[in-house]
């Protein structure tokens, strides 16, 4: 199976950094973020993985006081930094298409894949966070529908620029003073409803022909881009039976869009709590619910949801109809089957929700843990899971040290890697320059 392993500075887990063992100031320390990524690589993860939003939470200062993460590293940077204190483990990196301009993207991982060696993946993401807008000279945060079109068009001309050089184009002839064989140079010359682009692009072709596209919306938009583009998807299914329906969808529409139907790698976000016991590991998930302030909670649950439930009474329940929101679609519809097929009061959903923002969470010993991730794989709801430490360093050391080893004793993982790209990990095809344009 597939094993990524989120790097967030400040804990997945809501409270995570108030854990007396956790790294509270990770996210302005490279000391630090380098360890965890060393970790991640001596227990032969696929991937590490930056999050990233382009805005402080939209809340109250008083709020915000008690939300870590109100800070974080620009992840293109902190990206570059680990790949120079890392030799095999993938990159993958946030990147939204809303706030971005094509050229500067692929200009960027185009880099950061050469100087890793063929190591960087692209998160695209389409901003669902609405506060984002107004660091950007925009009134008004896009539409689902609109920010999807601009994103598609995004990876087009991103893809198009990345194919700027044939992969032997650069001669470096120095007795004929030529730098690169003319017949090599492919200008874009894109012209768009979104973007006018020329090219070429000032970088050598990506050592893995393009870097791995990732992608994570789960809205009806989201399923639609991913089909048509994305190699590896995350989600956010709690469910067995969720999970295999989303990979049958994804699948059936990867097929629909002209692409083999596992041309993608489908991955379970998954916060496993782990324990040498099971009241060990109970005793852990109880102390991280315990350390969730109340208005913290509340607020992000709000946010999640697209709806506020802050002033609600804890006892309540979450009324019949909640507006469809625009930020966080595919999340407010798996919150909203969650409180409704386990009938949870606000007060028992926000805990579930928060401390995993949303994804499953996995309480057990490395058996049992190791159990669950087998059956989801072997059902083929996932093709592997992007793990999300409650807070580091425990979370990702508890999970090396004690489930990878029991995966690997039932033949679920990797002893080592067998390649140097992203793309050898995760067992991609390399694109040849020009694959899926018509020229």
């Amino acid at each position: 199976m597939v094993l990524g392993a989120v790097l967030s500075p400040t804990s997945t887990n809501i409270a995570g950094w108030r854990h007396p063992n956790a790294v509270s100031n990770a996210g302005v320390s490279l000391k630090d973020m380098t360890r965890f990524a060393e970790e991640a690589e001596k227990a032969k993860f696929d991937f590490v993985f930056l999050a990233d939003e382009l805005c402080a939470p939209d809340a109250s200062p008083g709020i915000l006081s008690r939300d870590p993460v109100i800070y974080r590293f620009e992840p293109l940077t902190l990206t570059a930094a680990l790949a120079a204190g890392t030799e095999r483990i993938g990159l993958i990196v946030t990147q939204t298409t809303t706030y971005n301009e094509p050229y500067h993207v692929a200009r960027k991982l185009a880099s950061i894949d050469n100087l890793s060696e063929g190591r960087a993946g692209w998160n695209l993401v389409t901003s669902y966070v609405t506060a984002e807008a107004a660091n950007f000279s925009t009134a008004k945060h896009a539409s689902n529908v609109d920010r999807y079109a601009r994103a598609e068009e995004f990876f087009e001309v991103t893809r198009g620029l990345w194919d700027s050089w044939d992969d032997d184009a650069f001669v470096l002839d120095k007795a004929e003073g030529r730098y690169f064989d003319p017949a090599g140079l492919h200008v874009l010359d894109h012209e768009g409803d979104s973007f006018s682009v020329r090219g070429p692009l000032n970088v050598v072709r990506p050592v893995q022909g393009r870097p791995v596209q990732v992608q994570a919306g789960s809205s009806p938009a989201g399923i639609a881009l991913a089909a048509k583009y994305a190699e590896v998807v995350f989600t956010a299914q709690t469910t067995l039976e969720n999970a295999l329906a989303f990979t049958t969808e994804l699948r059936e529409r990867t097929v629909e869009a002209g692409r083999p139907a596992g041309d993608i790698r489908v991955l379970a976000g998954t916060m496993p709590i782990v324990g040498e016991t099971m009241a060990e590991a109970q005793a852990k998930a109880d102390e991280l619910g315990a350390l969730i302030h109340p208005e913290v909670g509340l607020a992000r649950l709000s946010q999640l949801l697209g709806f506020d439930v802050s002033g609600m009474p804890l006892d309540s329940y979450l009324p019949d109809e909640i507006p469809e929101t625009e930020a966080y679609k595919s999340r407010q519809a798996l919150i909203v089957d969650l409180a409704r097929r386990e009938h949870l009061t606000i007060g028992e959903l926000y805990p579930r929700v928060v401390g995993s923002y949303g994804h499953r969470t996995v309480i057990g010993t490395p058996e049992l843990i190791a159990d669950e991730l087998q059956a989801w794989f072997e059902a083929g709801a996932v093709d592997g899971y992007i793990i999300a430490p409650a807070f580091l360093p425990d979370g990702l050391d508890d999970f090396s040290r004690l489930v990878i080893p029991e995966l690997r004793r039932r033949g679920l993982f990797r002893d080592e890697y067998e390649g140097r790209t992203l793309r050898d990990h995760l067992r991609l095809a390399w694109p040849a320059r020009g694959a899926g344009w018509d020229e």
